[in-house]
C-alpha cells in the first residue's frame, strides 16, 4: 500500500520506506499502514513515525565486497 507522507517527520530524507514514486511524481511512504496508522501519521498525531528506517546505502556496498 503507498501512501504520500507529509514533511513533519523529519527523517523521511533517510528512510528505507521513502521512495520515488512515478505515478504520482513525487516521494512517498511504501511503509505498510493500517487506516488508523494512516490517519495518525498524515494529520500529524504521531510525534515520530513508528516505521522508521534508517538507509545506508554504504551498508549495502559493504555487503557487496
Amino acid at each position: 500500500m503507498k501512501i504520500r507522507k507529509k514533511q513533519a517527520v523529519s527523517n523521511c530524507d533517510t528512510c528505507v520506506f521513502y521512495d520515488w514514486d512515478d505515478d504520482f511524481e513525487a516521494y512517498i511512504c511504501t511503509a505498510d499502514l493500517d487506516e488508523d496508522e494512516l490517519e495518525h501519521f498524515v494529520y500529524g498525531s504521531t510525534g515520530q513515525c513508528p516505521y522508521y528506517r534508517f538507509y545506508d546505502e554504504y551498508k549495502s556496498v559493504e555487503k557487496q565486497n
